[in-house]
């Protein structure tokens, strides 16, 4: 019943509650927006050094949507046709009362408007909240997880303990709630231990996705430039000691997947850097401020959070989304050189949740 119908974009979609059909969300190049990320939080319990500087300042309070308004927000998209929405923060499990704005999003997963709620955590907080997740009605989370030295953990998050993490797997293992890890390549990082995750992952029945590392926020001199690994560079090396098949699935991202035989586990790809994924890219990114994203490495955006409050009708936000997937460009310029000091995006991965 979510197939567009029509060329212009005005194919109609049954919203919650028998409401008027409402056109669904299509930009400028003929893509449907169907995933939509929302960062309920710029706060996180670690201070990953290529997301972020030790020492942040973050929001005030005043300028953070309640969870209500996450709320009315996300299901203003469900009823334009996003089918898919991920929880990002920050850390998104550090939201005060965060489950009960999972639980009230799962909703749209009961009367079929909605086909996943999932989330990206760094898993500190998985073995406290891993059971009402699953409840709530999400089926599957991405963890991020660079190494598997305790040590280097500790190095690379600043403040995180991988022992914590590991309770937190368990506790999503047990819940039964479906893992991909997500590994940043780190040059003279973990560039010595890639071998050993994917094969850490397929012995869990984990997926795995390996991530390039974006330029976004400034987090101090040229550690970026420094920490910067081509994933071509890391698929030629695990070449070497696994047979990496291509594979058409895909969890509406923009992974590539591969099937390692070894494991049996998949392995997939995001190269914002060497090869993009923006000519099928489906997806814009929420703030918790209500500020709306329409590409990951552009600056231009949207207030929502204006249209949100000004009227309790969603008419006007309706009207702010439409202009504002009317602006979503073609694709990303990022670029990491040594050429071009500071970042391509000034605002830090935190803000808008990768």
């Amino acid at each position: 019943m979510n197939d567009r119908v029509s060329g212009n974009g005005s194919a109609g979609l049954r919203g919650n509650g028998g409401e008027s059909s409402l056109p669904l969300l299509i930009d400028p190049f003929d893509r449907r927006v169907s995933y939509l990320r929302v960062s309920v939080t710029d706060r996180c319990d670690f201070r990953c050094v290529y997301c972020m500087s030790e020492s942040m300042t973050f929001l005030p309070k005043a300028e953070v949507l309640t969870l209500e308004e996450l709320d009315r927000l996300c299901s203003a998209f469900v009823r334009r046709g996003v089918r898919k929405l991920r929880l990002t923060g920050g850390e998104p499990l550090v939201r005060r009362n965060i489950v009960w704005l999972i639980e009230r999003l799962g909703r749209h997963l009961g009367d079929g408007t909605l086909e996943e709620l999932t989330l990206t955590t760094n898993g500190s907080q998985l073995a406290r909240f891993a059971d009402d997740l699953y409840a709530a009605g999400v089926r599957r989370i991405n963890v991020s997880i660079d190494t598997l030295d305790p040590e280097k953990f500790a190095e690379i998050t600043r403040w995180g303990r991988l022992e914590q993490v590991l309770d937190g797997l368990a506790a999503a293992d047990a819940a039964g709630l479906r893992i991909k890890i997500n590994a940043v390549a780190l040059r003279g990082v973990n560039d010595d231990e890639l071998v050993d995750i994917v094969e850490w992952c397929g012995d869990r029945g984990y997926d795995l996705t390996f991530i390039e590392v974006m330029p976004l926020g400034e987090i101090g001199g040229d550690a970026r430039l420094d920490q910067y690994l081509p994933l071509s560079m890391v698929r030629a090396s695990l070449r070497r000691r696994f047979t990496l098949d291509e594979s058409d699935y895909s969890t509406g991202g923009p992974a590539r997947y591969t099937v390692c035989r070894e494991t049996g586990g998949r392995v997939g790809f995001i190269t914002p850097m060497t090869h993009n994924f923006c000519e099928s890219c489906n997806r814009v990114r929420l703030t918790c401020t209500g500020t709306l994203y329409m590409c990951l490495g552009q600056e231009d955006a949207a207030d929502l959070r204006a249209p949100l409050r000004e009227s309790d009708d969603d008419a006007l936000l309706m009207g702010a989304i439409d202009e504002a997937i009317g602006r979503k460009p073609k694709g990303h310029d990022f670029v990491i050189d040594r050429r071009r000091r500071g970042p391509a995006v000034s605002r830090h991965m935190s803000v808008t949740g990768g």
